[in-house]
């Protein structure tokens, strides 16, 4: 068999580089050694001369600073008695995409939670592109802790802090409400936010790639706790004013009610109860009516319990002797086609006979005899017309009606206390003159270390004879005898007011007030009392508010240690004598 040739071998070599492609070479190589050269020594120089670049770098993905949070200061009655602590809980939130997709370190996550599955894992779902999510806000620490043993990756917690309120519903509109994060919302805690939420303060520490906390480093800066509020308010007088006023609005159907209780010395507020309330520690389901401190930001037409202030007014203008005596009969008058009525017809009264009738006759024909606006003037000198300046949200200014010209039936309603609006707390600090030889005293609602000096707004002997026919009006015939209490003597005004709706004034609605001071010989306290739309055969003041005043400051008299200043029986005797 022939075999196939095998081809030449070639004995020729490869042509020698060009003297171009050597340079270009050595160029190369001689680049790719300087390039390692100056890599090498980069590396040098970051890890023994400037090594302060990559701590640097290592700190900015470890080294966090976290807040500190402030303790919230505390609000306390004028004794020192807690009206609203924050108490320390714990805040658990996740990592989203560090969570595990396993089944059952889910639902024990979600057990400990107290939550749904499906609804966890939804919201898991919906916060995946993020890095951040709450699981529970304001756990106490046990029931947090419970859930960090479970070591599930991504759960982490955060101190915050709580309010709490002991006294729930009984202050609940004055002392206000915090929010989820801690910030005033309402009343007072929104007031002074600032002064009660104190600064929070900065740590650095390290923490992980997860962000779980690897050690603390230092304190940058302590945080500042918030300061403590110390408000007039005597809480066992405010349990026994809420309780009071609680049990008429119950007993009589209304819509709600306001009480007020004044330091007369001070012009401090001892007491102040609403209804409708709520329970601020637990606001499930709350009824936003409640949440109003009706005392202050909300306004009314305050009717007869103005007619011993513009009593004041009349008298100082001298043309009203003690003995004057005014011709109510026959009951009614018409001034600018505006028909004003009596109760019943009483004929002739004296000027204490006109307040404890509480005739708008015997007050509209006094004015009428007048040629200046006395008694809007005397309203506003109370400061009718101007907010209190407690410094509470929303405090109403009242109002009291100025026209260019004055019309004699807008006289007359002024001085029986239709026309003007007032809050329960500017009515009560206009009663501070009275019980103050003349001198009016702002109301504060903070305990104060020594009282005000007084604004002179009555003449002293002008607003001692007002109080001594007020003293009359409280007298076992009359119609504000309710308000009596047993051993003190008691000056004070019934009113009843009917209520003014989209149509005007309304034929079955109407507000019942008293205005009580106590005792008349030294007045301590000033107490306004107002039911709104009492349902009912008893809708007059004498009927509604009047028990409750007696009430309140009977027992709060005792309380303070007053001295009784009229033995029972006595004032009886006298009277019939009379």
């Amino acid at each position: 068999m022939s075999q196939s040739p095998r081809p030449a071998v070639s004995s020729r070599k490869p042509p020698p580089m060009a003297p171009m492609g050597k340079a270009r070479y050595r160029v190369m190589m001689t680049l790719v050694l300087v390039g390692l050269a100056l890599l090498a020594g980069r590396i040098v120089d970051l890890h023994v001369f400037d090594r302060s670049f990559l701590q640097g770098q290592g700190d900015a993905r470890t080294l966090r600073v976290d807040a500190i949070p402030a303790h919230r200061g505390m609000i306390t009655d004028r004794h020192g008695e807690p009206l609203a602590i924050s108490t320390p809980v714990v805040t658990l939130w996740a990592n989203p995409q560090d969570l595990p997709d396993d089944g059952i370190q889910r639902l024990q996550l979600a057990r400990a939670l107290g939550q749904d599955l499906d609804a966890l894992n939804a919201r898991i779902e919906r916060y995946a592109d993020r890095e951040f999510m709450y699981l529970r806000r304001r756990l106490t620490p046990e029931a947090a802790q419970r859930v960090l043993d479970l070591r599930v990756p991504g759960v982490h917690k955060r101190a915050e802090y709580k309010r709490y309120y002991p006294a729930g519903e009984v202050i609940a509109q004055l002392i206000g409400v915090t929010n989820i994060d801690d910030q005033g919302q309402e009343g007072l805690e929104l007031a002074y936010q600032p002064y009660l939420s104190g600064e929070p303060g900065r740590r650095r520490v390290v923490k992980d790639r997860r962000g779980r906390l690897v050690r603390d480093l230092e304190v940058l800066r302590e945080a500042e706790p918030g300061g403590d509020l110390t408000l007039a308010i005597d809480q066992r007088l405010q349990y026994m004013a809420y309780r009071e006023l609680k049990a008429a609005v119950d007993e009589h159907e209304a819509d709600g009610g306001v009480l007020v209780m004044l330091d007369a010395r001070s012009g401090e507020v001892l007491a102040m109860a609403n209804q409708p309330s709520y329970n601020p520690n637990n606001r499930t389901g709350l009824d936003p009516q409640g949440l109003r401190n009706r005392a202050i930001v909300d306004v009314f037409e305050p009717g007869s319990v103005m007619k011993p202030l513009a009593m004041s007014a009349l008298l100082e203008t001298g043309k009203f002797p003690p003995g004057s005596v005014v011709d109510t009969s026959p009951g009614w008058m018409v001034i600018d086609r505006y028909t004003i009525k009596d109760i019943r017809n009483y004929g002739e009264l004296s000027l204490a006979g006109i307040l404890e009738k509480s005739s708008n006759i015997g007050m509209s024909k006094l004015t009428l005899q007048l040629d200046d606006p006395v008694v809007p003037e005397r309203y506003r000198a109370l400061g009718l017309d101007s907010a209190p300046g407690t410094g509470y949200p929303g405090e109403a200014s009242g109002s009291v009606p100025s026209p260019r010209v004055w019309s004699s039936s807008q006289w007359a309603a002024l001085s029986y206390g239709y026309g003007l609006s007032v809050s329960a707390l500017q009515l009560a600090s206009a009663y501070t003159a009275i019980a103050n030889h003349g001198q009016r005293l702002p109301p504060s609602l903070l305990r104060l270390d020594e009282p005000p000096a007084g604004e002179p707004v009555i003449d002293p002997a002008v607003a001692d004879r007002v109080l001594g026919m007020m003293d009359q009006v409280v007298a076992p015939r009359t119609g504000a005898r309710r308000g009596m209490v047993p051993g003190y003597s008691v000056a004070g005004k019934t009113g009843t007011v009917r209520k003014s709706g989209g149509t005007g004034y309304e034929e079955d609605a109407y507000r019942s007030l008293f205005v009580g001071i106590a005792p008349v010989s030294d007045p301590r306290l000033i107490t306004v009392v107002m039911i709104d739309h009492p349902r009912g055969d008893s809708y007059y003041g004498g009927a509604v508010a009047a028990p409750v005043f007696s009430r309140v400051a009977g027992n709060t008299l005792r309380i303070l240690d007053v001295p009784p200043d009229r033995v029972t029986g006595d004032r009886e005797s006298a009277d019939d004598a009379t």
